[in-house]
């Protein structure tokens, strides 16, 4: 291991020390605001070492023998970048949230850290191996992460779930990575590609199979129709920072390696997988706006909101060109900053016992709590994809690439479909700005930094709307070094 390798490196290498030293320090004393501080003063400092490791220029790291493991470009640092600032919110709402539990709190940062390891080694994987093990790494933190709060049965039921869950899509990526490793003899993304591209595979069947299981094994993690039913129990039942970071960082982190599967080795070319993806984007455009009809609860309207907006994602991904990943990459960074927003202010208001869900517990928000009631007026605006918002310009980008490509089918369903969307965002704001009823639960009150953090992200939604130059500009940089 060279210098160079660890310098590129040093932003894992990081997180890893920080989780390490975290554990060391819980078990030494038990001091909630020292592990927190330890955690984000850990992010901190992995994402100042990314401008380290950039200077590199793209550096791929693994054996000969093996393939290169990871690749440390600017595509994989822009998505750890993102993979740590939505980290660095979620450690900062969770604080304040684990204040008003009574369970152990330490050790919920040390499950976090482990988690952004592996999500951040997702984001730079360019071998089956790494890409599992990364899979792996984030998926284990999360079984705990979602089963946290052990005293209650819901959040059991969650982690119970989201395992069984990560059982069935790991078993159908391995026998995918085993179908295609039996066809091509090699488990790199650049030696696939090359043979792909040069159609060198007798055996379509086996390569249409493998890459078949593969979209089956991606479709579960991101929580994509048919693949979606366990989202709205799993989003329900965990605790509302962990639903944060299971809505962004963990779906962020797959799409990112989804991205660069698919481009790298050209198999989206394939009309049968083109037909499947696009199959599975309308369907998850229809289940998540028609689903969320049915909610009365704010976490599952969210979870399946979260479905059809990974189907906007979806066209996107179908969209042939330069844009295409561009428009993948700027809505992600744009949902990252509205839902952590949305979950921001289900954390703030979530008592001791329980988490704030049902609509009764916004009724009347914009006057009793303005600035809460503003924040998630803001991410509903978003979401729902108003001018002068993220959302917006998100949504905007996404049909450009579609109609760039003439992919109209999913345009047109895409239109239709958002328009759904905004009546059941309009339930919760009809809650937010009813008549404040009087209060039976006081709802807690909101530590300064998980305001600020709250603050931080309506700004963003406001500027990401209005201004998005500066982040189309590192949008292109970063998907410019995206070999595909």
């Amino acid at each position: 291991m060279t210098v160079r390798n660890l310098t590129a490196l040093a932003p894992l290498i990081i997180v890893s020390a920080t989780a390490l030293a975290v554990m060391m320090a819980a078990a030494l004393r038990r001091n909630h605001a020292a592990a927190a501080l330890m955690t984000l003063g850990g992010i901190a400092a992995a994402f100042a070492s990314l401008r380290a490791a950039a200077v590199l220029r793209p550096l791929a790291i693994g054996s000969s023998e093996a393939g290169q493991l990871l690749v440390i470009d600017g595509y994989g640092l822009f998505f750890m970048g993102l993979i740590l600032l939505g980290s660095a919110a979620v450690v900062v709402l969770a604080h304040g949230y684990l204040e008003r539990q009574a369970e152990h709190r330490e050790e919920f940062y040390i499950l976090l850290l482990v988690a952004v390891l592996g999500s951040m080694t997702l984001a730079a994987s360019s071998h089956f191996v790494s890409f599992f093990l990364g899979l792996e790494i984030l998926s284990v933190a999360l079984y705990a992460m979602n089963a946290y709060l052990r005293a209650r049965a819901i959040s059991l039921e969650a982690g119970i779930k989201y395992l069984v869950l990560a059982a069935a899509s790991a078993t159908f990526l391995l026998f995918g990575m085993a179908l295609l490793y039996a066809e091509f003899g090699t488990m790199s993304f650049d030696y696939l590609a090359g043979q792909m591209t040069a159609g060198i595979y007798p055996n379509r069947a086996m390569v249409t199979g493998g890459i078949a299981l593969m979209v089956t094994g991606f479709g579960f993690k991101l929580a994509l129709a048919p693949f979606h039913l366990w989202t709205p129990d799993i989003y329900e039942g965990a605790p509302a920072p962990v639903t944060a970071f299971v809505a962004t960082v963990s779906k962020g982190a797959m799409f990112a390696l989804l991205l660069r599967y698919f481009y790298s080795t050209g198999a989206y070319r394939l009309h049968s997988v083109f037909v499947v993806l696009a199959i599975i984007a309308a369907a998850s455009m229809l289940a998540g706006n028609l689903g969320a009809l049915l909610q009365n609860n704010l976490k599952r309207i969210l979870a399946y909101s979260s479905i059809a907006h990974m189907g906007y994602v979806l066209v996107a991904f179908l969209a042939a060109g330069d844009l295409g990943p561009e428009a993948v990459t700027f809505y992600l960074i744009a949902y990252f900053i509205t839902t952590l927003a949305a979950f921001g202010v289900v954390t703030a208001l979530s008592p001791a016992d329980r988490d704030a869900g049902r609509l009764g517990d916004f009724e009347g928000l914009i006057w009793k709590r303005p600035a809460l009631g503003g924040v998630l007026t803001l991410a509903l605006f978003s979401l729902a994809g108003i001018p002068a918002t993220a959302g917006f310009f998100a949504k905007f980008y996404v049909v450009a690439a579609g109609a760039d490509s003439g992919i109209w089918r999913l345009i047109i369903l895409l239109v239709l479909t958002s328009v759904v969307g905004l009546f059941y965002y309009l339930r919760v704001l009809v809650a937010v700005f009813s008549r404040p009823l009087e209060s039976r639960e006081l709802a807690p009150q909101v530590p300064f930094a998980s305001a600020f953090v709250l603050a931080g992200l309506s700004a963003l939604l406001v500027w990401v709307g209005v201004f998005p130059g500066t982040i189309l500009r590192a949008v292109k940089a970063a998907v410019g070094s995206l070999r595909y």
